[in-house]
């Protein structure tokens, strides 16, 4: 296959999930009610808020806080074995081709997809990771009782993590699913626009808030 068509393919795809997080970028700051991440990030602040005000239900908060650090941690665990198994059978490739690369002075597409795919899962990794801290710091502040002075000074820390451990998750789920385009690169260049394509359909319907699925229903 001619390198520029390779090439060409490679950038559309990039320039395809550029577009489209722009466009999420603009909707969350201008629209939010009509983005599920800026929706959902405004739900979990006033999730906070509301049981903030309801003294006896801090099991329930940390039982909540529970499940979505269970949520966060199977994702974080997913993503490093990915990244072990792509180390595993490209790790010993891009170690012998990485300083050739650099005396020749060439780039192949493959060891870049193959790199990119490393690098991608292990953000995707990182996100979830702190997706757990932020969760983890939250469920200390909302395990205190209602009524004592301390927690009522920390409920706007306990709302700023929730909202920040949300917004990880998201993102390590999204940055997984972004590793589809490599993968499919690595298989055969021209598919990576067609699965880009793809993976933005999916991205869209994930992304529309759940009043809208109860207005069109």
């Amino acid at each position: 296959m001619n390198d520029i068509v390779a090439w060409s393919s490679l950038a559309l795809s990039i320039l395809m999930l550029i577009g489209y997080e722009w466009r999420a970028h603009y909707l969350g700051r201008h629209k939010p009610d009509l983005f599920a991440r800026s929706a959902n990030a405004q739900v979990r602040v006033q999730w906070v808020w509301a049981l903030s005000e309801k003294p006896g239900y801090e099991i329930v908060a940390v039982q909540a806080l529970r499940n979505s650090l269970m949520s966060a941690t199977i994702s974080a665990s997913t993503a490093a074995l990915a990244v072990m198994g792509v180390m595993s059978i490209t790790g010993v490739k891009l170690a012998a081709e990485l300083p050739r690369l650099a005396l020749d002075g060439g780039m192949q597409l493959r060891l870049v997809l193959e790199a990119g795919l490393v690098l991608i899962l292990f953000a995707s990794y990182i996100c979830s990771a702190m997706s757990m801290r932020h969760f983890g710091h939250a469920s200390f502040v909302m395990s205190m009782p209602v009524d004592s002075e301390e927690r009522k000074g920390l409920n706007n820390v306990a709302a700023h993590h929730v909202r920040l451990a949300g917004i990880l998750y998201s993102w390590g789920l999204r940055l997984f699913l972004m590793a589809a385009p490599m993968v499919s690169g690595i298989v055969h260049a021209l598919a990576m626009p067609v699965v880009t394509a793809l993976l933005l359909v999916a991205l869209y319907f994930f992304d529309r808030p759940a009043e809208t699925y109860r207005i069109s229903t």
